[in-house]
């Protein structure tokens, strides 16, 4: 069992930066492959970022490359999602996830674990 837990959420202004955090406990947090994804009320969950059990592999939606980065801390149990002049459009509620195994996935599917929910509203 792996529980999960989000921070970091808030309001910024269009161009701004926000660092969200997602500490896992568990002893086996380094087994999986990690993923952020997004959603906005009424719409599918969207992907975001992924990253895998070492964190020499990351995957990210065309519309944040460039400018989100995924890493993690295995010593923390901890992943990161830096976000980088940040648009009205990024609007969401952010959840981190655990995979099913090591290797990253981009669906919600590939995932066995979610936290909360973390809400990010960017201003125009």
């Amino acid at each position: 069992q792996v529980q999960l837990v989000e921070s970091g959420g808030g309001l910024v202004q269009a161009g701004g930066s926000l660092r969200l955090s997602c500490a896992a406990s568990g002893r086996t947090f380094s087994s999986y492959a990690m993923g952020w994804f997004r959603q906005v009320s009424g719409k599918e969950r969207e992907f975001v970022a992924a990253i895998n059990w070492s964190g020499g592999i990351t995957y990210y939606a065309d519309s944040v490359k460039g400018r989100f980065a995924i890493s993690r801390d295995n010593a923390k149990n901890t992943v990161y999602l830096q976000m980088d002049s940040l648009k009205p459009e990024d609007t969401a509620e952010y959840y981190c996830a655990a995979g099913y195994s090591s290797l990253a996935s981009r669906t919600p599917g590939g995932y066995r674990y979610w936290g909360q929910g973390t809400q990010v509203t960017v201003s125009s």
